[in-house]
């Protein structure tokens, strides 16, 4: 009978032992659900005073999402880590850091490209390096900026692909920013025949750059004699255009057509290239037949 009564008495001190452990631990859990509104509240209205900071900035709406996902994501972390540790009065500060140490290393290492593209798309987004309608060059990648997201950059070819680049490649590797300046300098070169006077090559290059609508007239054109070519006395041109690719198409066009005009009206010509063979002995003209070659 005293066999029977004993685990029965057991029984009732471990309930009661586990009920006075809850009802202690009830302050706590209230502590961790007031803890969990507050982050909820603050994760969902903290974020808006950043925010109408970030705009008065006049910051881009791809860099304010990316801070309020950024401070949203702090705030539950801080949030759940002192959940924790109301609910868990074993767990101490130090442990729930370290956690966090270990678990942001491996999820750092399995994620690398992910927070990469992340940190290089804010720090594009922040030192705006460029904008949306500029064109880019960046390793064979050219095209025109449509959109800056905090993880890819959207590039539009001119051929009218679509072309979606990691901001950590942009970051990475030079980038040539084309319209950064509404004007850019195009260079033209082009030979003349050995025989033309220098001087009156130079002039009607010169003249040939002027007056054109497409040639900046503010900003001074350039024409140098490069050297000796191997069929022809080189020049180089030099003027100013419109930045975009498309302007810079129609300016060469332009300045092309007419250089050939000028060079036409004045007698000049533009050799084809030609080659001198020099034989070390002389080439029998007749054949071993007596036939004439």
């Amino acid at each position: 009978m005293l066999s029977d009564i004993e685990p029965l008495r057991i029984l009732q001190f471990e309930l009661a032992r586990l009920a006075g452990s809850f009802v202690a631990l009830v302050p706590n859990l209230v502590a961790a659900l007031v803890v969990l509104v507050l982050t909820w509240a603050l994760a969902r209205y903290g974020w808006r005073g950043e925010a109408r900071l970030l705009r008065r900035w006049h910051q881009r709406p791809a860099l304010i999402a990316a801070a309020r996902t950024l401070t949203r994501s702090l705030i539950w972390i801080s949030g759940l880590a002192v959940t924790a540790v109301l609910v868990f009065p074993g767990m101490s500060a130090t442990n729930v850091v370290a956690g966090l140490g270990v678990g942001s290393l491996v999820v750092g290492l399995a994620f690398k490209d992910i927070f990469e593209n992340y940190l290089a798309g804010l720090l594009i987004l922040l030192r705006r390096p460029m904008k949306i309608g500029d064109d880019i060059l960046c390793e064979g990648i050219e095209g025109q900026v449509e959109r800056i997201n905090i993880r890819d950059t959207y590039l539009r070819r001119r051929s009218g692909e679509l072309v979606l680049v990691p901001n950590a490649f942009i970051y990475r590797n030079p980038t040539t920013v084309l319209t950064d300046q509404p004007l850019r300098r195009i260079t033209l070169e082009l030979g003349v025949a050995y025989g033309t006077d220098l001087e009156q090559a130079r002039s009607v290059l010169c003249e040939a750059l002027e007056g054109l609508s497409t040639v900046d007239a503010s900003r001074k054109t350039e024409v140098f004699c490069l050297g000796f070519g191997d069929s022809s006395i080189d020049f180089v041109l030099r003027w100013w255009t419109g930045s975009t690719p498309v302007e810079e198409l129609r300016s060469r066009d332009e300045v092309a057509r007419a250089v050939r005009r000028a060079l036409d009206t004045a007698g000049i010509d533009i050799p084809f290239p030609q080659r001198t063979l020099s034989f070390l002995e002389p080439v029998p003209l007749e054949g071993t037949h007596g036939d004439q070659r």
